[in-house]
C-alpha cells in the first residue's frame, strides 16, 4: 500500500496519493527518511546556560548552612535583597534536579506510623468504645461534655455521664464505676478510644492497667477508627426535640437520661438485626429471634402465595462486630449478601 502511494504521489500528490489508497502520510514520510543508526550527536549547550563553575556556585550555595532548608525562591529573593543574582529560581531547580535534589527542603518533623487498630467482638463485653462529644450551653462559648461508653457487639450503652469539662480523672470514675457494673473479669475486655487528653490521660492509663483491661486508640485524625461511638453521638443529636443550647447542666441530663433510656430499651438497631440494646447485651437476642421465626412460618402457613420466593426468615443475627475489620486476601472470596 505505501509503495502505491509513492508511486502515485508525483502524478496527484501526497494527500490525494493516500487519501486515494488509504495509506497515512506520516507512514510515507517515515519510509523518505529513515532512522539514523547510531548515537545522535550531542548538542552544544546554548551561550546563555551557566558555566560548569557558575553551577558549583549555585550549590555551594543552595548546600549552606544558611540556605540548605530554603526553597529556592525563598533563596534567589534573599539574595536580590543583598545585592546579588546567581541565577532564576527555574535553574536552580534543573541544578538541583540534575543532581537528584528536589524534594522538601525545609527540616520537617517526622511522625511515627501508627497501627491500624483491628478490633473484633463477638459477645457482649468483649469491647468497649468510648468518646466525648459537646453539647452547647445556654450561653455562646459554654459547654457541656457527655462522656458515653458502649459495648461495640450489642451497641448497648454501658455508662454515660455529663460533665462540665473534660477530665482524665472524671473519665477514670465513669468507667472504673461501669466495670464495676458490668462485673468485667481481668483479661475479658478491650477498651477503645480516639487520643483525645482525657482518654490518654494517666489515671484512665493506669485505672485500665491495674484492672486487667487491654487499651486499643485510634490513629489520629481517623474517625473511622471510632466508628460506633461516633454513630451514637449522631443519633443523639439527630433525634426529634434535641435542643440547640441546654439551658442547664440539669436540662442536659434529663434529656441524655431519656435518650439512653430510649436507645438501650426501644430503638430497633439495623446493625443487630433490629433488635433492641438491651435485647443483645443480655442474651435475650436468640429467643427473640425464634420468635420472629415462628410468626413468620406461621403466616406463610395461612398465605404461601403472599411470599413469591420462599418462605419468609427472620433477620439473622450478627455473628460478630469489627472495627477495621481485615480485607479478605483470597480475590474468589464474594462479599455476603
Amino acid at each position: 500500500m505505501t509503495d502505491a502511494a509513492e508511486t502515485l504521489a508525483p502524478t496527484v500528490g501526497v494527500v490525494g496519493a493516500c487519501h486515494a489508497l488509504g495509506a497515512t502520510r506520516a507512514t510515507l514520510y517515515r519510509r523518505r527518511q529513515p532512522p539514523v543508526h547510531g548515537p545522535r550527536p550531542r548538542r552544544a549547550p546554548p551561550a546563555r546556560a551557566l558555566a560548569p563553575a557558575e553551577r558549583e556556585a549555585v550549590l555551594e550555595v543552595l548546600h549552606s548552612e544558611r540556605f540548605i532548608d530554603t526553597a529556592p525562591a525563598a533563596v534567589v529573593a534573599t539574595l536580590l535583597d543583598e545585592g546579588t543574582y546567581l541565577a532564576s529560581e527555574r535553574t536552580m531547580y534543573r541544578i538541583l534536579a540534575s543532581r537528584g535534589e528536589v524534594s522538601e527542603r525545609r527540616r520537617q518533623l517526622t511522625h511515627p506510623a501508627y497501627a491500624k487498630p483491628e478490633l473484633l467482638a463477638t459477645a457482649p463485653n468483649q469491647v468497649w468504645s468510648w468518646d466525648i462529644t459537646k453539647l452547647l450551653g445556654p450561653v455562646k462559648w459554654s459547654y457541656y461534655y457527655l462522656y458515653s461508653i458502649m459495648d461495640i457487639y450489642s451497641r448497648y450503652a454501658v455508662g454515660w455521664m455529663i460533665a462540665e469539662r473534660e477530665s482524665g480523672t472524671l473519665a477514670e470514675q465513669l468507667i472504673a464505676q461501669t466495670l464495676h457494673k458490668q462485673r468485667i473479669d481481668r483479661d475479658q475486655l478491650t477498651f477503645h478510644s480516639d487520643r483525645g487528653a482525657p482518654m490518654t490521660a494517666k489515671p484512665v492509663a493506669h485505672l485500665l492497667a491495674d484492672l486487667g483491661v487491654t487499651r486499643s486508640v485510634s490513629r489520629p485524625y481517623t474517625s473511622t477508627d471510632n466508628p460506633y461511638s461516633e454513630a451514637q453521638f449522631k443519633t443523639l443529636k439527630y433525634r426529634p426535640g434535641f435542643p440547640t443550647r441546654f439551658d442547664s447542666l440539669d436540662s442536659a441530663q434529663a434529656f441524655c437520661r431519656d435518650f439512653y433510656t430510649w436507645y438501650n430499651h426501644h430503638h430497633r438497631h439495623s446493625g443487630i438485626a433490629m433488635m433492641t440494646p438491651h435485647a443483645v447485651h443480655h442474651h435475650l437476642a436468640d429467643g427473640l429471634h425464634h420468635q420472629r421465626g415462628r410468626v413468620l412460618t406461621a403466616a406463610y402457613g395461612r398465605r404461601p402465595e403472599r411470599f413469591v420466593n420462599k418462605p419468609p426468615r427472620p433477620q439473622p443475627l450478627p455473628a460478630a462486630a469489627w472495627i477495621n475489620k481485615p480485607k479478605e486476601n483470597n480475590p474468589t472470596d464474594q462479599k455476603p449478601q
